[in-house]
Order: structure tokens, then sequence, then C-alpha cells
């Protein structure tokens, strides 16, 4: 099966992102969301994504004229049908994703492929939504889309064959790098980097060292391109800490216990960029601006 019509829900961060990278390789895409205004936001985010391509001498602007006309926007799940794949992209909570899939079930073609950019959440759980398990599969995308090249595919216990296939080809199109992980909790990827960011941050709330001695020890000690309090910032701490509880009810070991210092954070509404404040403090375009 060949997927050259993708329907991304959720444009935010990775959806967003997921859209760009599709039709930057040709791909036809709607990118949804809950209101006209956040699908538009999300489409306005690619754009400039684009411009600044444009203005770095990486992209000519008829190109970048060219991807921008293969997306359009719409408002929920109602457009679903008529395309090969259905992405979803929704925030990590499994109630609103598999709310999500409800909707998405009763509006995309019988035969489109369901696809969750879930982070840690089962696949196999998320199946349950729909009426199609056997067409479900995890497409775990990195943010931001168009650079990070890898995409972690994940089978639910139900996932065929040539479902798996075809994810797989697609993921390739776009141009990433294919691992596979079997459906447990945080997959490969997210199963090493959240107990990581979470020991920093115990670290941090143990004032073992400051926000800045930790994520500089992290870049400069371990050649990591971002510090861990600083990567969960950009993430989302609120993301984050699902990931741990996600992890923690998973396998019932204290090892993911979230600390204290990452559940008050979110708590409080010190979410990272996207707030203003998190480990750190941001500008209104997300830019650090002090410790």
């Amino acid at each position: 099966m060949s997927i050259e019509r993708v329907f991304v829900i959720g444009a935010g961060l990775m959806g967003h992102g997921i859209a760009q990278v599709s039709a930057a390789v040709g791909k036809s895409v709607t990118l949804s969301d809950r209101t006209a205004e956040l699908a538009e936001k999300g489409k306005a985010r690619i754009a400039g994504n684009l411009a600044r391509q444009v203005e770095k001498g990486k992209l000519e602007q008829a190109a970048a004229d060219t991807l921008l006309g293969r997306i359009d926007t719409s408002v929920g799940a109602d457009a679903a049908a008529g395309h090969d794949i259905v992405i979803e992209a929704v925030f990590e909570d499994e109630a609103i994703k598999r709310e999500t899939w409800s909707r998405l079930t009763a509006a995309a073609d019988p035969g489109a492929i369901f696809a969750s950019n879930t982070s840690s959440i089962s696949i196999t759980s998320l199946a349950t939504a729909t009426d199609r398990p056997t067409k479900f599969i995890g497409l775990h995308f990195f943010s931001p889309v168009p650079v990070m090249r890898l995409i972690e595919i994940i089978r639910s216990l139900e996932t065929d064959d040539e479902t798996a296939s075809a994810a797989a080809a697609f993921a390739r199109d776009l141009g990433k790098t294919v691992i596979q992980s079997r459906d447990m909790p945080g997959f490969l990827v997210n199963r090493m980097l959240g107990p990581f960011i979470n020991e920093a941050i115990f670290a941090l709330m143990e004032s073992t060292g400051t926000a800045d001695d930790i994520d500089t020890g992290a870049k400069l000690g371990l050649n990591h391109p971002m510090g861990p309090l600083e990567l969960s910032d950009f993430i989302g701490n609120d993301v984050m800490l699902n990931v741990m509880d996600v992890l923690y009810r998973g396998f019932g070991d204290p090892k993911f216990r979230a600390a204290p210092l990452l559940r008050q954070m979110v708590a409080a509404g010190h979410l990272g960029r996207k707030t203003g404040r998190g480990f750190y403090l941001y500008d209104d375009k997300g830019n650090r601006i002090a410790g």
C-alpha cells in the first residue's frame, strides 16, 4: 500500500512538524485541530519554518510555496475521509487520545491506516478505541520533526504485516531512519530518556547542582546537544510527567517514580517553553532569557 494522502490531527509542536515533512516529499496533507484557529496556527508555524529556510538560502521560495500549497487545514475528525493514513498527534493523555480515535474511526475510510504519535502509551490499548486494531500502529516522531531523523515504529499485539510494512515505507519516504520497538511502556527511546531527565530533576531537587551545572555537565561531559532540564522544558514538563507516570504504572518499578519537583512544577503551571517558565525562563518566542 502506497501512502500519498496524509491526515494529521493535532497541529501543535509535533503535528505541524509531521505535516511539514510529509508535504516536503510530495504527500497531500490535511492538518486538523479542535478549532480552525489552532489548525491555521499550525500551518502558520510551517510557513515560518519555511521562510527561515528561504532566508538562509536552504530553500527556494517557489519550493516553499509549493510545499505549503500541499497542506490544507480542517477542524476535528470529519475531514479524515479520503486519506491513506490518519496520524494522531494530540496531547499525551490516554483518555484524550482514545476519545480522538473514537471520532476518527467514525469519519475515516475503512482501509485507512491509523497511527499514533504517542511517545509512551500502549499502542495495543489505543487500538481498542478503534474498529481496526490490525491496521493500528505507533509512529513515534521526534521533535523538532523536520530536523530529527528517527521514527520509532511500534506494532500492537494485533498489527498485521501489511500495515507494518506500509508504515515503515512511509517513514522511509519521509527520509527517516526507522527503529522497531515492542509495545512496552515508553518503547525504546523514552524508556531510556525518561529516567535520565527524571534523575536530573532529582539532582536539582536535592541541590546536588544548579540547573545550569546539570545541563552543562550533560552537554560537555556526555556530549549531549541539550541538557536534560532544558530538554524537559522543550518537550514540556507536563509531557515528561505523563511519560514517567506511564512508565511507573506499566512496570510498577520505583525507579520510574516521578521526581516530586517535576510534579510540583506541573501543578504550578511551569511547563517549560510553552508557558514561558520551567527550569528556566523564556520569552514569547521560546528563547531562554534567564536561569
